[in-house]
């Protein structure tokens, strides 16, 4: 090859590598880093044939004349793909690093075979593995070091008590609502919007939470089994709660049961005191449990606001909120318990529930324009997202909803999500392609909207909305589910 197809071809397959790494750590971040899951559990699968495998084959396949393919092809439709997710990839420091590694293993092979006229095509798959096994290798390594000083702090915090949160549905809206309440009484610091994963807490603790913190109120998520236990045994929280359980994110616990167990994990704290467990979990009495959701009576949930009574041994307490949607009676409800365990008088607790802010983008009402709009982009459970609807069947005007229906969830429960919309919506918009056949199919509204491209979200709103309506926002999910 004459020198300037061999610096083409240098300058190509290192920006090819690095391409095709951007998409790999970008559908990475995604799934939490997990090379298993962005595989095999992908929403959309095909993304990986247009973006990845089939340049990957035309690389070794059209040899010299890979680079037109490349310039005007392939990074124009990755330029376009990328400006069109709307969860684009944040660079972080663990992305920084992976990139970073990725370049520099690719110059190193491309200079030295170069230099030892060695190879006739650049190699391709041995920096992307490489740089993704070194970068996994790094990140353990100063995880690993990480915790350990997170732990250090948190021992060092001797008469702090931890409050830690799972379940199925309403982690952060309790998360948030323990927070608020106790936060009258004491200094408390919560775990940001929805960071509930071992490295977000691990980082949190490090770089957030203020040494004098008497109350550290924490959300726990999983997607497999073990991984409530590993965030129980790193905070070792002296109160816990398991929320309301139920087949969200089936497709990776398989079973109820196996829902159910991870997270009862968070029971194994060395340091347990008091567990509150919702009655959908379990009915296996223990000394340390008190179980919350048959104790709420007498709900009157409108769009002005929720009243509700507790009934906390015999003892009946009436509470007004701010807060709407009549689910979140439960997750107040405990709310409640948690802060009498810590002192909190009823007078107190009263003061502050009817204080309580809407949790963002779960059931937050916006006015604006004179329409009434319902947020509840954060919801994606059964239950809540029917709630909703019963609360928009309480507006006299025009009625409309957008969804891209139940994510990670059955066929079974959307039919009856689709049912509630043709009772009560005149328009109906459906996101995205996910469950877009079933939609199409089954909605019966005045006017349905199929919308796959969330771009348009806002031209559609306004050609379509008027003073006076209730738009629903019900669950919300992004373009690469």
């Amino acid at each position: 090859m004459q020198n300037y197809e061999i610096a083409i071809a240098f300058i190509t397959n290192i920006l090819f590598v690095s391409a095709l790494g951007w998409y790999l750590i970008t559908n990475l971040q995604w799934y939490d880093y997990k090379l298993s899951r962005a595989l095999f559990k992908h929403h959309k699968p095909h993304w990986h044939v247009i973006y990845f495998f089939i340049p990957f084959i035309a690389y070794y396949m059209t040899g010299k004349y890979f680079g037109i393919f490349f310039f005007f092809a392939l990074l124009p439709a990755l330029f376009i793909w990328h400006k069109n997710l709307d969860k684009k990839l944040v660079l972080t420091w663990r992305v920084k690093r992976f990139l970073i590694l990725l370049v520099s293993l690719v110059f190193f092979q491309d200079l030295l075979c170069t230099l030892k006229s060695a190879c006739e095509t650049y190699g391709v798959f041995m920096p992307l593995a490489l740089a993704y096994m070194g970068s996994f290798m790094i990140e353990k390594f100063l995880f690993f070091a990480f915790k350990k000083e997170a732990k250090k702090k948190l021992k060092s915090m001797d008469k702090l008590q931890i409050v830690a949160i799972t379940g199925s549905y309403g982690k952060t809206s309790i998360k948030n609502f323990v927070a608020e309440i106790l936060s009258k009484k004491y200094r408390v610091y919560a775990t940001p919007r929805s960071v509930n994963t071992i490295g977000g807490i691990v980082k949190d603790v490090n770089e957030s939470l203020p040494s004098d913190t008497e109350i550290y109120v924490c959300e726990a998520g999983a997607r497999e089994s073990g991984d409530i236990y590993e965030i129980t045994t790193f905070l070792e929280p002296q109160n816990v709660v398991v929320g309301r359980v139920g087949l969200a994110h089936v497709e990776y616990f398989k079973t109820l049961k196996n829902i159910i167990a991870t997270k009862l994990e968070i029971m194994q704290s060395p340091r347990l005191e008091r567990a509150f467990i919702h009655t959908s979990v379990t009915d296996e009495l223990h000394e340390k449990v008190t179980f919350f959701g048959n104790e709420i009576q007498n709900i009157n949930a409108t769009l002005d606001g929720t009243d509700f009574e507790l009934n906390l041994d015999g003892n009946i307490l009436s509470l007004h909120t701010n807060v709407l949607g009549s689910f979140q009676t439960m997750n107040i409800s405990v709310a409640v318990q948690i802060a009498k365990r810590f002192g909190m008088s009823d007078e107190e607790i009263q003061s502050a529930v009817s204080r309580l802010t809407p949790v963002a983008h779960r059931l937050q009402m916006i006015k604006a324009g004179g329409k009434l709009i319902l947020d509840d982009g954060y919801n994606g459970n059964i239950d809540g997202m029917l709630e909703a609807l019963r609360l928009c069947s309480l507006h006299g005007g025009r009625k409309v909803i957008v969804t891209p229906g139940l994510v990670e969830s059955s066929d079974e429960l959307n039919l009856k999500f689709i049912e509630a919309i043709n009772s009560v919506f005149d328009i109906a918009i459906v996101t995205g392609s996910l469950n877009a056949e079933l939609f199409d199919k089954n909605l019966k509204v005045k006017n349905k909207i199929m919308l796959s491209d969330k771009s348009k979200m806002q031209e559609v709103l306004i050609s379509e909305t008027r003073a006076g309506d209730i738009i629903l926002f019900a669950n919300d999910a992004p373009n690469f589910i």
